[in-house]
C-alpha cells in the first residue's frame, strides 16, 4: 500500500487567501525553560487544505460537524486539467465523462499545483466555473477538490460554491497535486471536528495498492 500526502503544509509562511497572514505558531513552553515543548496554533477555518461547509455560503447550510465523513472517504479520480488556462468548464469535464462516475470523489489537478505553498497569493488561479459545477451535479459526484485555496473567483454570487452546496457536493480546497499522477485512488480527507463552524482544516491523502 502506498500513501500519498496531498495536504498543503502549514507554517507561518504558508500562503493565505488574498495574502491574509492568519497562521501563527507560538511556543508556550520550551525545552530549555520547561523541560517540554508546547505551542499555541492560530488558524483560519480555511487555512491550507480545508473543507468548506455549506454554512460558509448558505444561511441555513450544514456546519462542518454535520457533514458525514462518508462524503470525504472513498473512490477518487484525479483528473489532469493542467492544460486549462483560466477556468474549468462543462466542456473541459465532459472530455472525461467516462471517468466521472456517480458517487465518486473528483480531484482537479491544474497548473495551480506548480505554485509553491509559500508563494504570494495569486488571484488568477484556475477555478471551477459554474457550468462545470452544474455538470458535476448532473453526474452525481459526492465531493470535488481543487489544488488552490479557493474553488472559484470572479463569479458574482459565488455560483460554483452554491451550486455544489445545494447539490450536497462537498468542496475541498487547498490540495497539493503536483506529485500525483492522474487516475483512480482511494481518498481520505478528515476535517477537524469543530462544532458549528463554516469549514475546517484537514489532512488529505491518496491511497493506492502497490503494483
Amino acid at each position: 500500500m502506498k500513501i500519498i500526502d496531498i495536504s498543503w503544509p502549514l507554517s507561518e509562511a504558508t500562503t493565505g487567501y488574498k495574502d491574509k497572514k492568519i497562521v501563527k505558531f507560538e511556543p508556550t513552553k520550551t525545552f530549555d525553560k520547561d523541560g517540554v515543548r508546547e505551542s499555541t496554533i492560530t488558524l483560519s477555518s480555511h487555512s491550507g487544505t480545508h473543507v468548506d461547509a455549506p454554512s460558509h455560503f448558505l444561511r441555513d447550510g450544514k456546519t462542518i460537524d454535520q457533514i458525514t465523513l462518508d462524503r470525504l472517504v472513498g473512490t477518487c479520480m484525479v483528473l489532469d486539467m493542467s492544460e486549462v488556462q483560466e477556468k474549468i468548464t462543462r466542456a473541459d469535464l465532459a472530455a472525461f465523462d467516462d471517468q466521472i462516475l456517480e458517487g465518486d470523489i473528483l480531484l482537479l489537478k491544474t497548473m495551480n499545483s506548480a505554485t509553491p505553498a509559500n508563494e504570494k497569493f495569486t488571484p488568477h488561479f484556475v477555478y471551477l466555473e459554474h457550468s462545470g459545477a452544474q455538470y458535476l451535479k448532473e453526474k452525481g459526484i459526492k465531493a470535488v477538490g481543487i489544488d488552490y485555496l479557493g474553488i472559484e473567483h470572479s463569479q458574482i454570487g459565488h455560483l460554483t460554491h452554491k451550486e455544489c452546496m445545494h447539490s450536497d457536493i462537498v468542496i475541498i480546497e487547498g490540495l497539493r497535486l503536483g506529485h500525483v499522477e492522474p487516475g483512480e485512488y482511494f481518498f481520505c480527507c478528515l476535517p477537524l471536528l469543530t462544532l458549528g463552524l463554516d469549514g475546517a482544516p484537514a489532512r488529505a491523502v491518496l491511497i493506492q495498492d502497490k503494483a
